[in-house]
C-alpha cells in the first residue's frame, strides 16, 4: 500500500512518516510505502483515482479532490488543531500576537494552506485581498527541496519575502537563523478563537479503499496510534526518523520541534472540529452546504483513538 505526503521536511504529518520508519505500520502488518506528492490538492487527486491508499494531509483540503465529501474520509488525527505559523521578518519588530503587523506586507503561503490565513485575516479584520500581499514563494518547490516552509525560510533570510505562512520546521529555522520572529502560532491559539477548527492534519483516505479492504484501514489507524503513543513516550525517536529522511541540520531540530506538538499527538476527531472546519470551508469556497459529521469521518474506527 501507499501512503502520500505533500510536506515532507516538515513536522506537519510527521506521525505518518513515522508510522513507516518506525515500522508501525509492518507491526499491523502492512507494506507501506511513502510518498511525496505536491501540493496537497494533487495528493488527494491521486488518491481519489486510485495511486495511493491513504494521505497524511490536511483536513479541509479533501473537497477540492471529492467534492462535498463524497468519496473522501478522514480516519483520525495526526494531531489537533490548525497547525500553521505566521512569521514575519526580524527586523519588522512585530510583537507575538500582534496581527495587524502583517499589513502591506508580502507573505509566502502554499496552495490551500493559504485560506487558513486568510481566514484568520478576515476573522480579525484585515482584508487579505487589499490589505496583504500573500502568493507563492519564489523557488519553494523547485528541484530537491522537498519542505515549502524550510523553502520559505531560506526566502525570508534572503529578503525576498516579509514573512511566510508555513509548518513549524520552517518557523524554527527563521527563528534559529535568526532573521524571522513567530507572530502568529495557530495551533496554540495566539489568533481569533475559530481558527484552532480551521483544519488538522490528518490520516486520509478514500471510500473505495474502505470498500476494498476494510482490515487494512482499521490496521492503518491502529498504527497511527501507536505511533503517536510512541512519540509521546520517547521523543527522541523522531530524531531516529530525522536520521533517514531529512537533511542533517533539519534533522538536528526534527525533535525540538515535534517535543513543542506532543500534548496535540491525539487521533481524535471531534464534532467540534468538524463543525468548525465545515463552517470555514463554506466560507472559503470548498462545500456549498452542511455536510454530516458520520459523511466526513469514518465512525467505524473511532473505536481505536482511544486504543
Amino acid at each position: 500500500m501507499k501512503i502520500a505526503i505533500p510536506d515532507l521536511i516538515s513536522n506537519s504529518y510527521f506521525p505518518a512518516v513515522a508510522a513507516v520508519d518506525l515500522g508501525f505500520f509492518k507491526a499491523e502488518g502492512l507494506d507501506v510505502e511513502l510518498e511525496l506528492i505536491f501540493p496537497v490538492n494533487r495528493t488527494l487527486e491521486v488518491l481519489r483515482d486510485g495511486g495511493i491508499d491513504f494521505v497524511g494531509g490536511s483536513a479541509h483540503s479533501v473537497p477540492f479532490a471529492f467534492p462535498e465529501w463524497k468519496g473522501g474520509k478522514l480516519l483520525g488525527s495526526l494531531a489537533q488543531n490548525m497547525y500553521w505559523f505566521l512569521v514575519l521578518r526580524k527586523d519588522l519588530k512585530a510583537r507575538k500576537g500582534d496581527i495587524n503587523a502583517i499589513r502591506g506586507l508580502s507573505i509566502g503561503a502554499a496552495p490551500l494552506v493559504d485560506l487558513g490565513l486568510k481566514r484568520l485575516l478576515t476573522e480579525s479584520g484585515i482584508d487579505p485581498d487589499t490589505e496583504v500581499k500573500i502568493g507563492p514563494v519564489p523557488g519553494a518547490f523547485l528541484g530537491e527541496n522537498k519542505n515549502f516552509g524550510v523553502a520559505a525560510a531560506k526566502a525570508l533570510g534572503a529578503g525576498m519575502i516579509d514573512g511566510f505562512w508555513a509548518n513549524g520546521m520552517g518557523a524554527e529555522v527563521a527563528v534559529r537563523s535568526g532573521f524571522g520572529d513567530i507572530i502568529i502560532d495557530a495551533r496554540r491559539g495566539d489568533g481569533p478563537p475559530k481558527a484552532l477548527h480551521y483544519t488538522m492534519p490528518a490520516l486520509i483516505t478514500s471510500d473505495a479503499v474502505i470498500a476494498r479492504d476494510p482490515q487494512a484501514v482499521e490496521a492503518a489507524v491502529r498504527a497511527l496510534v501507536k505511533t503517536q503513543k510512541a512519540l509521546r513516550a520517547d521523543v527522541s525517536l523522531a530524531t531516529e526518523v530525522g536520521r533517514k529522511r531529512f537533511p542533517e541540520a533539519e534533522a538536528a531540530l526534527i525533535a525540538d520541534v515535534v517535543a513543542r506538538d506532543l500534548p496535540f499527538y491525539t487521533a481524535d476527531i471531534t464534532p467540534e472540529f468538524v463543525d468548525g472546519m465545515t463552517e470555514f470551508q463554506r466560507h472559503m469556497g470548498l462545500i456549498k452546504g452542511h455536510v454530516a459529521y458520520e459523511d466526513i469521518v469514518a465512525v467505524q474506527y473511532a473505536h481505536l483513538w482511544k486504543e
